[in-house]
């Protein structure tokens, strides 16, 4: 049960639910910022007693159910209507419904973070809104707007703010979903649509926690194919990689990294997040060519090196440049920036420089202070809600 000061402040939240926090343009990596950062996970002055009793330092990244979750519908590719909460639990779907019979569908992934005076904060929650509506014009689907869904997901962080863990000791992930809902036989769109929210506290998402990441390349199987919808964040994308990724993990490895299925020569993304390659003063990622998603943790990265002074390279990434890399790293929103200790390639294994004084480490300490509101936000990224 929600007690009555939570009650209490979740209504005065609700009510002041559309304010943003809007800054400059520019800020910087400093030696400040990593031992504010630092200070803020050792210790914290917000009282944890409004959250709910959970040993919040052994958060993993599984499902937690939440309080509330929150849906609408649309019809015949009108507006979707007025959305509402409700309480957390099953949904009916007729069994001809368009997402389980043709995989309609879309999902999104952000998090609410809570900082030390208990005040809730977002990060860039817009740009979630911009990538489903793209996703949902190429799966021919109708989309809340931008509006309804950073409205959406306030109600859904405010709804659950007891789930949300104290400062320093994880997030809330809040799961967006799109789908068709409506009934259907033959190959067609689906007459009506649901978007639906629900979110789960989370911590680490690899069980490693943040020691780095050993990665098996993949030249098999793959991910997307040029004029799929490997660039969008369709729920189809992600069932297919469970195969190698199974495989992977039952011989050691923490995650599978494909290739391009055209040359089976260029890098391409982790299962479910982007890959970045360090050399000297110079990072390079994957170029988003249609077959690659655009992650949204990983433009944030790119700005943020760049300002930091480095050189920053979107294009194509043969693997053999992996041997001479002296760090590797992958990005999104579920990992935030996991440092990548090793990959292994046919039967040749190259290992990667991790830890103090790392380029991604440094990049994590910016990005993760902007994400929990320790770090002054000058770019306008975080969205505040009172």
């Amino acid at each position: 049960m929600i007690s009555t000061a939570c009650s209490r402040n979740l209504v005065q939240s609700l009510r002041a639910a559309s304010a943003f926090s809007k800054f400059g343009t520019y800020y910087r990596y400093t030696s400040q910022a990593v031992s504010s950062l630092q200070q803020v996970c050792e210790s914290s002055a917000y009282s944890d007693d409004d959250c709910a009793d959970m040993d919040w330092d052994n958060l993993g990244f599984g499902l937690v159910p939440t309080d509330y979750m929150y849906s609408m519908k649309c019809s015949d590719y009108r507006q979707f209507e007025q959305g509402q909460l409700s309480r957390y639990g099953k949904i009916e779907l007729s069994p001809s419904a368009g997402v389980l019979n043709y995989g309609q569908g879309l999902f999104e992934g952000l998090k609410a973070y809570r900082k030390e005076d208990g005040q809730l904060i977002l990060f860039r929650p817009d740009q979630n809104a911009i990538r489903m509506d793209i996703g949902a014009k190429r799966m021919c689907m109708p989309c809340p707007s931008i509006d309804q869904f950073i409205d959406a997901v306030k109600q859904i962080a405010l709804a659950n703010k007891r789930w949300v863990p104290p400062p320093g000791k994880g997030s809330l992930y809040i799961r967006p979903l799109l789908m068709g809902s409506g009934a259907i036989l033959g190959l067609a769109p689906a007459p009506e649509y649901t978007f639906l929210v629900f979110a789960s506290p989370v911590g680490n998402y690899f069980k490693e926690g943040l020691a780095p990441l050993n990665l098996y390349v993949e030249d098999e199987f793959h991910r997307a194919t040029p004029g799929g919808a490997g660039g969008v964040k369709t729920i189809s994308n992600y069932a297919p990689v469970l195969k190698a990724l199974g495989r992977a993990k039952n011989r050691g490895f923490s995650d599978v990294l494909y290739l391009d299925s055209v040359n089976k020569r260029n890098l391409e993304e982790v299962s479910s997040c982007n890959i970045f390659i360090v050399k000297g003063n110079v990072i390079s990622t994957p170029a988003t060519n249609g077959t690659i998603l655009e992650g949204i943790t990983r433009k944030s990265i790119i700005e943020i090196a760049r300002d930091c002074g480095f050189q920053v390279e979107e294009r194509a990434i043969p693997v053999d440049e992996l041997v001479d890399a002296d760090e590797v790293f992958s990005t999104g929103t579920a990992v935030v920036i996991a440092p990548v200790g090793s990959i292994t390639y046919g039967d040749k294994r190259t290992e990667y420089k991790t830890g103090a004084g790392s380029v991604c480490g440094e990049l994590h300490s910016t990005l993760v202070g902007i994400q929990r509101g320790i770090i002054e936000d000058k770019k306008g990224w975080t969205v505040q809600i009172h």
